[in-house]
């Protein structure tokens, strides 16, 4: 019988053991993904809490996550089986950022960007007065309310989860639909989106000659390695050849950064090289935030870094309704945390498709935004400078000049400067879930 109890006793502990090894460690990634998009969507985007562990959180693991919100202290508490708790803060103008374990909200960086919110005394996209009725001839436009639809209509057993989707053709909104619970004053978290508003602010700098894309040398922890020869391009190549890992299933440098690290542009700075530049494609979140931090000492204060994303290009363009959020250290994080409204997605967009240029002024260099559209390679003709391409043809019945920005569960900034086009769509399901190819067909179907 003791030895009965023994076997017990010891099959308790392996499982303890065990448990303590694989498992525990992802409870940091159910807790603080939780704390952290509670605490956006509350503050932020003023859904409600339950609303947000219903759509946004369900997903495997992260829905098991317990959340208590605290309105007066601007705070969600999320905790995982009693084991693990988080704590996510949000501050007015910075969104919400979650807290590393044990650090005191003292130690958070006290500046806020100024923002101008100006508004234009002009229609879409360069104010924000009703456009005059315009009708082309060209537009099938029953074609194209159906096509825009049926991205919103479950159909054979098929979720498609949009939200919002907004069509613009020469510079005017043709169509535009939003499901239950949203609207055109909903910001939309972009996830990585966000990528894109990294490169075009470094696009800025280099408009205003204070970074070049083929500059090396980038950080002086680089300086006596073989590192110091990558170049701000292929950095935003994703073909640095730097370490990296990105799966979102476990811990690992993607979900550290995210979740564990204070100062998200420091993790990629301390990879090694295992691979070489200009022929290692490897899409990292770590390397845009690297370029957060890369931009970040361009500057001599942390007041003039968070301001210069909102003067020189964001609220420039009237993307007014747009939020980054930072992490813990004050660096945006560029990677992930951008909010709009979808209108405002779809000038950002507009700006790229005009190549660069806003209501007549060289926001960003032609050959920038040329830049963004050259094939990374290795990459098969899907990236280029932080955008997605389909140079490769991965959407078959979509013009090969298309590029987007892309972010996770199928947000989409759609560029096709062929077709004078711009389309945004919004929502819970990616492609192939949500039919890419077929929903582009459709509305680009619809113009003749």
């Amino acid at each position: 019988m003791k030895k009965f109890f023994k076997y017990i006793l010891l099959i308790i502990v392996l499982v303890i053991a065990y448990f303590a090894f694989t498992t525990y460690p992802k409870l940091d990634l159910v807790s603080g993904f939780s704390s952290k998009s509670v605490a956006s969507h509350l503050f932020i985007a003023n859904r409600s809490q339950a609303f947000t562990e219903a759509e946004d959180n369900n997903i495997p693991s992260i829905g098991l996550a317990t959340n208590e919100v605290n309105l007066n202290g601007n705070y969600v508490l999320s905790n995982a089986f009693g084991i693990k708790e988080r704590k996510a803060l949000y501050r007015e103008g910075l969104g919400a950022v979650l807290l590393p374990e044990d650090a005191s909200e003292e130690n958070l960086f006290k500046e806020i960007p100024f923002r101008n919110k100006t508004k234009s005394n002009l229609p879409f996209p360069y104010g924000n007065l009703a456009q005059k009725d315009t009708v082309f001839e060209n537009v099938d436009y029953t074609l194209l309310k159906k096509s825009v639809h049926e991205a919103f209509v479950d159909k054979e057993e098929e979720i498609q989860k949009t939200r919002s989707v907004l069509v613009v053709y020469k510079d005017q909104i043709i169509a535009e639909e939003y499901a239950d619970d949203f609207n055109k004053e909903s910001v939309m978290l972009g996830w990585s989106m966000t990528k894109s508003i990294t490169s075009a602010v470094l696009g800025v700098l280099e408009k205003q000659e204070k970074v070049q894309l083929e500059q090396t040398n980038l950080f002086p922890e680089w300086k006596d390695d073989e590192r110091a020869s990558v170049s701000l391009k292929n950095l935003l190549n994703m073909n640095s050849g730097l370490a990296w890992e990105e799966d979102y299933s476990i811990i690992c440098d993607v979900t550290r950064m995210l979740f564990l690290t204070p100062d998200m542009s420091e993790i990629q700075k301390a990879k090694l090289l295992e691979g070489e530049s200009n022929n290692s494609w490897n899409y990292s979140s770590g390397t845009t935030n690297l370029l957060s931090g890369f931009i970040r000492d361009q500057f001599n204060s942390q007041q003039e870094y968070l301001d210069f994303w909102y003067q020189e290009l964001i609220d420039k363009i009237g993307m007014h309704s747009m939020i980054l959020e930072t992490d813990f250290t004050g660096n945006y994080v560029g990677s992930s945390y951008g909010w709009a409204t979808t209108r405002d997605w779809a000038k950002f967009g507009l700006l790229y498709l005009h190549e660069g240029n806003w209501a007549g002024e060289q926001i960003i260099n032609k050959s920038w935004v040329d830049f963004t559209k050259e094939p990374t390679q290795g990459s098969d003709g899907v990236y280029g400078g932080h955008f997605w391409l389909n140079a490769g043809e991965k959407f078959p019945d979509v013009p090969k000049d298309m590029y987007s920005c892309n972010g996770f569960q199928g947000q989409y900034v759609f560029i096709i400067p062929s077709k004078d086009l711009v389309v945004v769509r919004t929502g819970l399901k990616p492609n192939p879930d949500f039919n890419v190819n077929q929903f582009l067909r459709g509305i680009i179907s619809s113009i003749q």
